[in-house]
């Protein structure tokens, strides 16, 4: 007899270690997170020395807003326990697991700042008494939610006649059945049926609540408030996730798909329009480029399971075929040809370049695939650095690079120039963004179109098992060829706007790994990180995996160590990714039963 999913979740609950009664904790922690709400409109230094300028009654500053943001979810998630009318909703996956995160992102945003006031200041004398309210509150309200309680799952006893090998099977038995249960809590509540129009507002709701966190984290003017942000973030987003509110939005966006995807970009291309100058605008359209050219890896990655460790000099060969036939003086060719033709050069290029590469080597697999793709990408890089007419022919200006490559004209628009649209002033940056924009979408369309054709479903049956595929007649070769080729395509579109926004072409942008992205190694992180096989997740991973290096430069030498151990912790926790394939979370979340049609790539 093993352990059945009704008597586990029928299991009376137990607490965390601590002795304070449910009702107490519940109690606590709702009152800590409305407590520590009201501290932030409390002074918490005397000295507007810290940056923020959290000297103000009555209107927080700086890290009060998201310690305020952290303090209200809390509450929120708390009254939604009690089952009170009109906040349920709130919770449709469990209300107890989203308390716990979100008042783990209050104290850790309430510790970090306080910490940072002592630092800067010199000294927890520093802090006004609002900030000893705030501390407090922080802490009575992990201390509650800490105290909710869990349900203990109850195991089978084993027989203690089984042998070794017998034991060892039950015991897995029961593994299997815990993790069902623990999968069945996770699903979010049945939610009654919504009028498309109102569905439609949820998403646009949601859509523009995202954008304004974009925006609020890429424009954190200093290094205190980027690291409260994101704690805030990380934390509030798991605790929504707990609470099914994700799962939920999920569903929606799958039944409006092409809503979905018109809306988000919609809300991206409005991101310049809140940009007074280019600081920030340089920084968004080089997160696009590169979470472009990370989806373009996920076919290669995600859909037909071949590990591309070069991936990034398909990118360059982009970048330098448009830069030499775009009017550089430094090109040897002296031919100045429009964007769209110099575009359209940089992504054929970029195809043969994978052809080539890939009709030798695609024969192999596993690690020595992987070999063969990392030293394509050394060959590149070095190529580039000897066409310089000593050690090889004139073409690259070896370690130099193209220089002075001019800005787009496209159809009589310049994008060098500052522009007044609707009254709204769009600079350089901004323009760039708007066209890299514009060929994000076609990746995007080109990704779901080739994903949910007959091609797509051949490069899903090579990634989970490349032997059954060729016996059920797939002719895996020219699959996995055509794979490479079209990722390698999309990387040269993509390089081909990145020569134009950076004036430059040099070889050292084109490495395996270093401290700053776009590398192969940081692309290759972008697609786990973000979910392989869907679309959404490698653009979130990579924008992360772009925005965070760049916002914690004042590590220095720590920066590298920081960063990697913050990616290890997050795939111990969601090896799935931050957006998963349906398929692949089941099989990462237990022995559970796959569905028998394959997820779409957008799920």
């Amino acid at each position: 007899m093993t352990t059945t999913t009704t008597d586990i979740a029928t299991e009376p609950a137990t607490g965390n270690g601590l002795t304070i009664p449910e009702k107490a904790a519940r109690a606590l922690a709702t009152g800590g997170g409305a407590l520590t709400v009201v501290s932030c409109f409390l002074a918490w230094t005397w000295t507007a020395a810290f940056p923020g300028n959290l000297t103000v009654y009555g209107y927080p500053g700086g890290l009060q807003w998201l310690v305020l943001v952290s303090g209200a979810l809390t509450t929120l998630f708390g009254l939604s326990s009690y089952g009170i009318k009109g906040l349920k909703w709130l919770t449709p996956g469990g209300a107890d697991a989203a308390v716990k995160l979100a008042a783990l992102a209050t104290l850790w945003t309430t510790l970090y700042t306080v910490w940072a006031i002592s630092d800067t200041l010199g000294g927890i004398v520093n802090l006004e008494p609002g900030g000893f309210v705030a501390l407090v509150a922080a802490v009575v309200t992990y201390l509650g939610a800490r105290s909710l309680p869990f349900v203990r799952p109850v195991l089978d006893p084993a027989d203690p006649e089984d042998t070794t090998w017998e034991q060892y099977k039950h015991q897995g038995r029961n593994l299997r059945e815990i993790v069902k249960a623990a999968y069945a809590a996770k699903a979010p509540a049945p939610a009654k049926p919504l009028p498309a129009w109102s569905e439609i507002l949820i998403i646009a709701a949601v859509l523009g609540l995202a954008l304004g966190i974009f925006t609020y984290g890429i424009t954190t003017p200093y290094q205190e408030l980027f690291i409260g942000f994101l704690f805030t973030a990380g934390f509030g987003f798991a605790a929504l996730n707990k609470a099914g509110l994700v799962a939920r939005f999920t569903a929606l966006a799958n039944r409006h798909r092409n809503v979905a995807l018109v809306g988000a970009f919609v809300a991206a291309a409005a991101f310049p329009l809140t940009q007074t100058d280019d600081q920030y605008a340089t920084l968004g359209v080089n997160i696009l480029i590169f979470a472009t050219v990370a989806l373009g890896l996920n076919i290669v990655v995600g859909l037909t399971g071949l590990l591309d460790l070069g991936y990034v000099a398909f990118l360059g060969v982009g970048a330098y075929t448009a830069a030499l036939v775009s009017g550089s003086p430094n090109s040897p060719f002296g031919v100045h040809l429009p964007f769209w033709a110099a575009l359209l050069l940089g992504a054929l290029a970029s195809m043969v370049f994978g052809v080539l590469i890939g009709a030798p080597t695609l024969r192999l697999r596993g690690d020595y695939l992987a070999i063969v793709t990392l030293g394509f990408g050394e060959i590149f890089r070095i190529s580039m650095n000897n066409m310089d007419g000593t050690s090889g022919p004139d073409i690259t200006n070896g370690p130099n690079g193209v220089a002075g490559i001019p800005n787009v004209n496209l159809f009589g628009f310049d994008f060098g120039a500052a522009h007044t649209i609707a009254g709204f002033t769009v600079g350089r940056f901004a323009n760039y963004f708007l066209l890299m924009l514009a060929i994000t979408l076609i990746v995007v369309l080109v990704f779901r179109r080739s994903a949910e054709s007959r091609i797509g479903r051949a490069w899903v049956a090579i990634r989970e098992d490349e032997t059954a595929a060729e016996a059920m007649g797939i002719n895996g070769f020219r699959v996995k060829l055509i794979a490479f080729a079209l990722g390698a395509t999309l990387a040269g579109l993509a390089g081909a706007v990145q020569a134009h926004v950076n004036y430059t072409v040099t070889p050292d942008q084109y490495v395996f790994a270093n401290a700053v992205p776009p590398n192969s190694a940081f692309l290759l992180a972008a697609v786990v990180l973000g979910g392989m096989g869907t679309i959404s997740g490698p653009l979130v991973g990579g924008a992360l995996l772009f925005l965070i290096p760049n916002k914690m430069q004042f590590l220095g030498d720590y920066q590298l160590l920081a960063f990697g151990v913050a990616l290890i912790v997050l795939m111990r926790l969601r090896p799935e990714g931050i957006i998963p394939n349906r398929r692949n979370q089941l099989e990462l979340h237990g022995d559970l039963e796959a569905p028998t049609v394959l997820s779409k790539a957008g799920a």
